[in-house]
């Protein structure tokens, strides 16, 4: 089947739709601005920092371009770079000659926002008008139920999530909650903030158990001292050697472990 194409100021130009969405390749961009091959990826790939994968453009195999698109250059190894909108308005924006401000708006208008003629609902023959009401209808519900069931999917994953951070083995504890602080911090703006993090994990532990953690380390530090405990070996002591002392605070802190995983929505990283 011969592909549709649409005519660009005189460049025959494949139709290409991907995630519901006309994109465009870097050669289409070049063919459409007679521009040297290569011109385009060059100012995508000096600029990559401010184009968002997803938005302004898509990064798929061959494979899935055979699928999705159709056929292409059988020496095409690499991943290949579909270019939405957002993103070809972004790589030619400093294109500013008359070729340019003629192509842009006709591939803006006439590619990227083309839509097809409608029919209008009152021409139609009322056996035609009952279809149409039924196909729409159908359509309208399969969409709610589609929208239904990916919402019910998330749901049930975030579930698992929090079942597993729930799980919290009391015997693991300790890299447990390593794991689980270190991706808080990540999720606040780096492993930098860990200090921050432990320090509130303590002091929720204190108000929840009703202790004072700095007091028990100190005091622990000073029995080691009194046994003649090197001071080495007593200043790498923290609090978490004090809360493995007692059972009920391991049980406390693996709590309050818990709650601040899913305070923070960590509970998706800790599958």
């Amino acid at each position: 089947m011969k592909a549709l194409t649409v005519n660009i100021e005189g460049t025959d130009l494949q139709i290409k739709e991907f995630n519901g969405q006309r994109v465009v390749t870097f050669k289409d961009i070049d063919t459409a601005h007679e521009r040297p091959e290569g011109t385009a990826r060059k100012r995508f790939n000096d600029n990559k920092e401010r184009f968002i994968e997803g938005v302004d453009y898509y990064k798929i195999s061959p494979s899935e371009f055979r699928t999705a698109i159709g056929e292409m250059d059988t020496r095409q190894q690499n991943d290949v770079v579909l270019v939405t909108e957002s993103g070809y308005l972004m790589i030619t924006k400093s294109l500013k000659d008359d070729r340019a401000w003629a192509v842009h708006r006709s591939l803006v208008n006439n590619y990227f926002r083309f839509k097809e003629q409608s029919v209008q609902v009152n021409e139609l023959s009322p056996e035609l008008q009952m279809f149409k009401q039924i196909f729409d209808s159908v359509a309208a519900q399969q969409l709610k139920q589609k929208e239904q069931d990916e919402k019910l999917n998330q749901l049930d994953n975030k579930v698992e999530s929090i079942k597993e951070v729930v799980a919290l083995d009391p015997i693991s504890w300790k890299e447990d909650s390593r794991k689980i602080v270190n991706a808080i911090a990540l999720s606040i703006g780096g492993y930098d903030h860990i200090q921050d993090v432990r320090s509130e994990s303590y002091r929720l532990l204190d108000e929840r158990m009703g202790t004072n953690l700095s007091r028990r380390l100190t005091n622990k530090r000073q029995r080691m001292a009194d046994e003649g405990v090197c001071k080495s070996k007593r200043d790498r002591l923290t609090k978490v050697d004090v809360i493995a002392d007692n059972k009920k605070l391991i049980q406390g802190y693996a709590a309050v472990i818990k709650d601040m995983a899913i305070r923070y929505g960590v509970t998706d990283q800790m599958n």
